[in-house]
């Protein structure tokens, strides 16, 4: 089955409200603010009903029922992030798969109608989507991402630097927020190659009026580091690590 024919079975799915035959959860993990000392978002990251990680959850996931999960974690993220009161300091960060959706403009139906319903504001939500999934058909996440803009949504690039495609990717994309991959902070503070690509990514991305977060730090020395190099959002293990179901107690560092 083409791509596209599994789109619209995906519409159909979501149309007729068809549930999963599997559960799951959320944790949540904070992006910080080091200059502001604030949380500016929680990310919404998949879990198992008793803790699993997200390799647990998505084996459960499959071309005929990747429509129905996409959904279903959307509606799970927001109901769980108004319970938690999230939006009145900081924004949600939900996932998304973009070959899960059709045509944005149907599909984000159960977003809004999540977000109505459990009093969660639409503009403290972003939507980020990961550079290692395969996207074929790059226009139509493009179509994607602008749509979402233009509903008041934020929209992010998660794991950048991590696949072959992404400054031409970027270029078409023209995300809010771009998401630094682990793998380039990862000891950057003793790797003077991988400083030197992302100075230069940041000076990038501030030209484009992108802000920029590093993902996956876990040191003081790797947070200094970028730090020095203007980055001020911050997300990984050296702050908070995913709290399940909860909101983390924040290291901020000092």
């Amino acid at each position: 089955m083409k791509q596209n024919d599994f789109r619209k079975l995906g519409c159909a799915e979501c149309s007729t409200g068809c549930d999963l035959d599997f559960e799951f959860t959320m944790a949540f993990q904070p992006i910080i603010n080091s200059k502001t000392k604030t949380v500016y978002a929680q990310e919404a990251l998949v879990r198992g009903l008793n803790g699993e990680g997200a390799f647990h959850v998505f084996q459960n996931v499959n071309d005929t029922n990747r429509y129905r999960f996409d959904q279903s974690c959307r509606v799970k993220a927001i109901k769980l992030a108004a319970e938690l009161e999230i939006y009145k300091d900081s924004y949600l960060s939900i996932n998304f798969l973009p070959n899960a959706v059709y045509k944005p403009e149907l599909c984000i139906r159960t977003t809004l109608n999540a977000a109505e319903e459990f009093q969660f504001p639409k503009e403290k939500i972003i939507f980020e989507f990961t550079e290692n999934e395969q996207i074929t058909d790059s226009s139509h996440l493009e179509n994607i991402i602008r749509y979402y803009q233009s509903q008041g949504f934020l929209t992010a690039t998660d794991d950048f630097g991590a696949g072959f495609n992404g400054l031409s990717q970027m270029a078409d994309l023209r995300t809010d927020i771009t998401k630094i991959d682990m793998a380039l902070v990862r000891n950057i503070d003793k790797d003077c190659k991988r400083q030197i690509i992302v100075k230069h990514l940041v000076k990038m991305f501030e030209e484009l009026n992108m802000m920029v977060v590093a993902e996956g730090v876990e040191t003081k020395e790797e947070y200094k580091v970028l730090e020095d190099m203007g980055i001020h959002l911050f997300q990984g293990y050296y702050f908070a690590k995913p709290s399940f179901e909860s909101v983390a107690t924040i290291h901020w560092g000092d």
